[in-house]
């Protein structure tokens, strides 16, 4: 248990920012889901664009590093590009 007040204020808000996390990371593994899960060029771009919108706000609010969206970004276009 926390013995300062600043560190009970601490715990609640590493629980606040947890949750937020956890759903922001649900998403982005969804978006990528979609995109690979893709059939046609046309779907899988409409699908990598909102991807790579959402990996860069995850990267400016700094739930993930800005070099794992960057990789992600990357592997993601190079499988679209592929795509026939």
């Amino acid at each position: 248990m926390p013995q300062h007040k600043s560190a009970e204020k601490r715990v609640r808000q590493i629980k606040r920012r947890s949750v937020l996390n956890k759903a922001r990371i649900s998403k982005m593994k969804t978006l990528i889901k979609r995109v690979r899960s893709s059939k046609t060029k046309d779907e899988a771009h409409e699908a990598l664009r909102k991807a790579i919108k959402y990996l860069d706000e995850l990267a400016a609010k700094g739930t993930i590093h800005k070099n794992k969206a960057s990789n992600q970004k990357s592997k993601l276009t190079k499988f679209v590009n592929r795509l026939s």
